[in-house]
Order: C-alpha cells, then structure tokens, then sequence
C-alpha cells in the first residue's frame, strides 16, 4: 500500500514554481514544453549516445581481433577510425574488462606498426578492472618476440602502473621466473626490478636469482632498482644475502605512470560524477575513492563473479587446512580479530600497500610481527606516493589539495597508531620543507613532523632545522606556536620510545633506530637547545605575547621531568630569554606554570645527586656542575623576585634583574623593590585586590601593604585556594620557613 503510493506521488504534475522551467530546445522554438519530459529526452539522448559509443566499441574491437598480416596506419581510413575510438572512449570512461585481451594482443602481436601499438598501449585505461587472464596472455606474446623493445619495454611500464586493476594475481605470481629472465636487458632491467619488487614472495627467493643479481650489480655498478630488489630478498632471506646494503631508504624506482596518470584520474572522475554505483565497482570498495588508484582504503577484491568464486573455494580451503604453513591467507579474508591470530604466521600482504593505512587488523600484524619487508614495502610505496602528489612540489597539484591533506591525516594516524614514525615521511619532509609555503596543508605537515625518527643530527640541522627556522621566524604568531608545540610531541615521541625500549634486547629494533644511549641523549640536546633558541628570538619579535610564552613553557614542562619520568639522564634549564620573560609575565597562568617548572627541576636535580652520591651504581652520565649553578641562579632570581623583594641586589645571572639602587631610583617607582612580589607582581595584583576585598570589605582605599604577618599567610592560602598549585609547590619546596611549617602540618595531620 505504501509502495502504491509513492509510485502514484511520483506521477503527480511538477509544482507550480517548476512550471517555468523550459527545455532549450523549446525555448529556441518559441515554445514551453514539460519539464519532465524535458528530463526524459536528455536520459534518452544520454542513453542513445552511450549506445552508439558501445556498438563503435564493440566494432573497432571486432577489426581488432580480425586483423591478420602487417597493416599500415597511412591511408588506412577504417583503422584509424577504430583507433580512434578506443582512444576517445578509453580516455572519457575506460576500457570495459573484455576489451583489455584484443587490444593486449594485437598490441604485442607485432600485426601493427609500432606508433599504432604505442597508441593502443596508452588507451589501456580500465573501467574497473583488468582481468589476470588478459595479462597472462599478453606476456605469452613476449615468449615469440615479434613485437619491437620500445613495445615491450612500455608493456612492462603499463603492467606496473595498472598491477592494482589486475583482478587476481595467482597466476602472474607464476611468471616470476619468466619476468626475472629480462633482467640481462639494460633498458628492462629498472622496470623488471620494479614489478618483481611488486611480485616478491617469500617463495620467490631463491640462491640463484641472489647470484644473478649480484653480478649484474658488479656489471652495471649500484643501481638503485637492484639495490631494492636485493634489500627485498635479504629481509625474507638475510641468511642468503651477506653483503651489505645502505639502510638508508631512497627512491629506488622511476615513475612509470606518465602516459596514463592523467588519463586514470579523467575517468575516474567522470565515472563517479556520472555514476553513483560506481563506486562499489572501481576496484570494490564502497568508500569514496581518492584519484590516485594507491590511496585505496579497502581491501575488498573487485567486484566480479569469478573472483566472489575463487574467494569462497579459497575459504573452504583455509577452513580445512587453517594453520596450514604452507599455504599463504591473503588479506582479502581478514575480517575479524580472530582471524588475525588463526593466521597472523602465514598471511600474505598486499601488492597494493596503501590498502594498509586504514586497516586497523593488518596495523595490529605490524605492530605485533615485525616484518621489515612489510616495512620496506610500505615506505617504498609511501615515499613514492609523497613525492609524486606533494601539492607545493609538483606542478599543476592544488586543485587536490584537499585530497593530499586527507592523504597525510591518513598517514599520521597510522603513525600514532604504531607509535613509530615512517623513514619514507622523514625523507618527504626534508626534501619539501625549503620549497614549503608554511600554509598549505600546515596542521598535516606539522603532525608529520612530531614522528620524525632519531637520526643523525647534522642531518636534521641542514634538511630540518635551518628551513624550518626561516618560515619560523617570518611567519605568524600562531605558525610560531603551532610549531613549538609539534616539537614539543617529537620529543614526547622521542622520550617515550626510550622508555619503551629501554629494557629491550630487541636486534630488529635496534637495527631499525640506530641509535645509543648517548646518542638519543645527544640529538634530545639538540632539540632543545634549538627550542630554547627559536623560543628567545620569537619572544622578541612578538613583544613577550602571552600566548606563545604558554607554548614555549608547555615545551619546557617536559624538559624539566626528563631524568625521572622518562629515565633520561638529561637536565637542561630554560635560556635567560625564556625564564626571565616567564618570570616577569603579566599573566598568572604563565607565572604558575614557571613555579610548577621550577619545582620539577628541583625534584629531578636531587634525586640525581642522590644518585651520584649513593654510588650504588656507576653512572655514564652525571649532570654538569653548569646546569645546578644556572638552577641555583634562577631560584635566587624567583625567591627574591616574589618572596624576599630582593631580585634586584641578589639576582647573579648574567642577563638576570640586578641593577644599582641609583638607577632603580631614576625610574620614580616608590616601593620598587617590592614591585615583584606574590602582592605587587603585575600577574598577582587581580588576586590581590580580591583578597583585599573579602579581608576589608570596607575599605575602599586598597591598601596593598596591609597583607603582611599573619595577613601574608592568609593571603598564601588564599592563592591556593584558587588553583595555583605551581606556585603552591614552589614556595613550600623552596622557601625553607614554608616548607618546615607545611611538613609540621602535615605531620601534626597525621598524629
């Protein structure tokens, strides 16, 4: 009844402010016509149109698959009338999957001149999906060499760019051996490495393809694409590879993608505008697609009825056979917790590692087996990915910028998630940051570069540091902060790794870090010895802002706890230029936070002279005598600054508050030296006047001095009682009539 009725809605006449509404071609007519009909002439004119471009289709591949000797494209007006259609039909919406075995055939048949081959070969755009027995029969045509180099050498650049269309890859997986014979041509030899780096198994290595790719090494020297594809054996075999390889990631492959990039993002596009189901049938995945066919987010096989087949068999065969070491568990199986355990000892990954970002169930494999070819092959791919879709690196990219910022978020999470920074986004970062605008994709980059792993530190200085000072220093407050507070989660990251790995005998992680004791002591150093520089100088430039000191002493809250909460034996106190502007900030919430700071120092510092005096055990670091005296010259600058109102005669730093009586006296202030004390200090003057008024609410003199005696230990109270348990713990730990009454009452509290 329901249904009846919405069927009947459906036929009511349009309303009335539709009615004006009119069709061009009746507008043309001087007449209006019916704006449904409307609609349903231009259905039917798409669906005439789309007819006459399928049965165009349909015949150029039939003269396709007909062709029998050697044709000529010069005065031939039917063959480039075919040619031309596949072309315009593959460039607007791609090649249906049936197409892909005439036109791979022909292609490679040698039939065809080599520039027609070439054309045909550039029009191998898919539609959805390329089918494995279209590309196992093209590579049979390699066998009979009747096709040019230049054709097979393009074949094997369309194979790699397309290889995530392909809808199975069992069968290729068997060509290996076939694939690794072309490696003794110098002009295959990169492309062969690159799609065997993307077919490499386990299975795959064997102690021959080792020895053949070592000489071909001493024949054509280091070449990245071998270095890569050796990098891959030795992780599943480490026992065949000896020799040693740079641990270094770089960019082993050269793009393949030129002639069909362009040509997969247009049809795309086009099919997701005009098609909503489409999306469930590009590569199977129900998600919007980014346009890169390497973003893919879903690990779901392409929605064909062979494959739905296949995955059911294979099912039934892991249901009998599940811990099997045998036989591999592909990724397209994994749906649930379980299953990950049942098989976490022989699944088999993707080809298309981008697939790995957003699986929660393979991020828990990586973070619970570690497999450094996993890891290999996701920062090769990553690396690739970054470089090729940097929106300030690589021409004509801002109109997807919203698309690489949701590409970087993706990458950040997983890095959260693994709680390891990628070496690949490491590399994007110091190769892109001198071309960086400091304004495209901020909040992203500034994410990555709190997982920036340890490294060495002139490294980091000349790609890291000095261009990210540059924007740093010519940019906003708000870039300035949100840069302090991204170096401050880098070393959060950086201290919690050593806390987790403190204890581990790990050969994998250590390999991986590459870094001691003292040389993460070393590169924390740097850290913060470059913060506490940037810091002093923004300080200038912004006049002191309140904003960007609470950042900077943010930074600073995780310095000052290093040696206890995170086992470090590293203490560095604030410069001058943060401390002093702290300590004379007119805001309470940042003179707290210094207390609080200060306290942490003071705790840190004695227990590592308890430390060093108990000699329980022998130390590789003890604190240099320089940090406790620039400590001792702070305390003596603060408790005379809001306790004793004696800054300006016994503060001793350097660049501290000590000045002459005469001059202070220039200055027309009356009671000077009390000017910085926990009543007349510009932050505390608010608390003050309040205090006052609940003590007298009678007097409307405000008279300030009267807070003294027994009115001064109400009034500290009073400052507690408002939250300001920074200063609270500061004074009691450092101000010896304080701290002995509070240890007094405590006690008495516990009688």
């Amino acid at each position: 009844m329901h249904r009846r009725q919405s069927s009947e809605t459906l036929k009511k006449p349009p309303q009335d402010h539709h009615k004006n509404q009119t069709d061009l071609s009746a507008w043309r007519k001087g007449r209006r016509t019916d704006p449904k009909k409307s609609v349903q002439s231009h259905q039917s004119l798409n669906d005439k149109k789309n007819d006459s471009e399928q049965d165009s289709l349909e015949e150029a591949l039939s003269y396709f698959e007909q062709v029998q000797g050697r044709v000529s494209l010069k005065k031939n007006n039917v063959l480039q009338k075919h040619l031309t259609t596949v072309e315009s039909i593959a460039l607007q919406r791609g090649l249906p999957p049936e197409g892909f075995d005439v036109l791979l055939k022909v292609a490679l048949s040698g039939k065809l001149a080599d520039t027609v081959n070439t054309r045909l070969l550039k029009s191998l755009v898919p539609a959805s999906v390329i089918p494995e027995t279209s590309v196992v029969s093209a590579v049979s045509w390699l066998c009979v060499s009747k096709c040019s180099g230049n054709i097979q050498l393009l074949f094997l650049r369309w194979l790699i760019t397309m290889f995530d269309f392909i809808d199975r890859k069992e069968e290729i997986h068997a060509l290996y051996g076939f694939f690794f014979s072309f490696l003794q041509d110098e002009k295959m030899c990169p492309y062969v490495c690159h799609l065997l780096y993307l077919l490499t198994r386990k299975e795959s290595v064997k102690p021959f393809r080792i020895r053949r790719l070592l000489d071909l090494q001493v024949k054509m020297g280091m070449q990245s694409h071998l270095q890569a594809l050796l990098s891959l054996y030795k992780l599943f075999c480490p026992e065949l590879v000896t020799i040693t390889l740079p641990g270094k990631m770089k960019t082993y492959f050269k793009n393949s993608e030129g002639p069909w990039k362009a040509a997969i993002n247009a049809v795309r596009q086009r099919n997701q505008a005009s098609s909503p189901v489409f999306q469930t049938l590009f590569l199977g995945t129900a998600q919007p697609q980014s346009r890169k066919r390497k973003w893919n987010t879903q690990l779901i096989i392409p929605a064909s009825s062979t494959n739905i087949n296949n995955i059911e068999e294979d099912r039934k065969k892991n249901c009998v056979n599940l811990y099997s070491r045998d036989e591999s568990f592909p990724v397209e199986q994994l749906q649930t917790f379980s299953q990950l355990l049942q098989n976490i000892h022989h699944l088999e990954f993707p080809s298309q590692m981008g697939s790995v970002l957003t699986n929660p169930l393979l991020l828990h494999y990586m973070n619970c087996i570690k497999d450094e070819s996993v890891y290999l092959r996701l920062y090769y791919w990553m690396g690739q990915t970054l470089q090729e879709e940097c929106t300030w690196c690589v021409a004509d990219s801002k109109q997807y910028e919203e698309e690489f910022k949701d590409f970087l978020e993706t990458v950040y999470k997983t890095e959260c998630f693994l709680q390891e920074g990628f070496s690949s986004c490491e590399e994007f970062l110091y190769k892109s940051l001198p071309l960086w605008d400091g304004i495209c994709c901020r909040s992203q980059v500034l994410r990555l570069v709190s997982w920036i792993p340890l490294g060495n530190f002139s490294e980091m200085k000349s790609h890291f540091y000095d261009p990210l000072v540059q924007l740093f220093f010519t940019s906003s407050l708000y870039f300035k902060c949100s840069v302090i507070e991204s170096l401050k989660e880098l070393l959060q990251n950086w201290l919690n790794w050593h806390v987790i790995h403190l204890d581990s005998e790990s050969d994998s992680q250590v390999r991986s870090s590459n870094t001691t004791l003292s040389g993460l002591v070393n590169m924390v150093a740097e850290l913060i010895h470059f913060v506490g520089w940037i810091s002093t100088v923004a300080l200038r430039l912004e006049n002191n802002h309140t904003f960007l000191l609470y950042f900077i002493l943010d930074f600073y809250e995780t310095v000052c706890d290093m040696y206890l909460r995170y086992n470090l034996p590293l203490l560095i106190m604030p410069p001058a230029g943060v401390f002093y502007p702290a300590l004379l900030s007119m805001d309470c919430v940042n003179l707290n936070q210094l207390c609080y700071i200060m306290y942490r120092y003071r705790t840190n510092l004695v227990a590592a002279k308890e430390n060093e005096l108990s000699k329980k055990q022998i130390l590789q670091f003890k604190f240099s005598s320089q940090t406790y005296q620039e400590y001792n010259q702070y305390i003596i600058a603060m408790v005379g600054c809001l306790w004793t109102s004696s800054a300006f005669q016994k503060d001793t730093h350097p660049q501290g508050l000590r000045m002459d009586d005469e001059l202070l006296k220039k200055t027309a202030v009356k009671e000077f030296k009390t000017s910085f004390n926990i009543v007349y200090h510009p932050a505390m003057m608010g608390y003050a006047l309040h205090f006052l008024q609940q003590a007298w609410p009678d007097d409307t003199t405000f008279n300030f001095s009267l807070i003294k005696g027994k009115k001064w230990n109400w009034y500290l109270e009073y400052l507690y009682s408002q939250g300001l348990t920074g200063l609270k713990v500061f004074i009691e730990s450092s101000i010896n009539r304080v701290s002995q009454a509070s240890h007094s009452n405590a006690e008495n509290a516990q009688v």
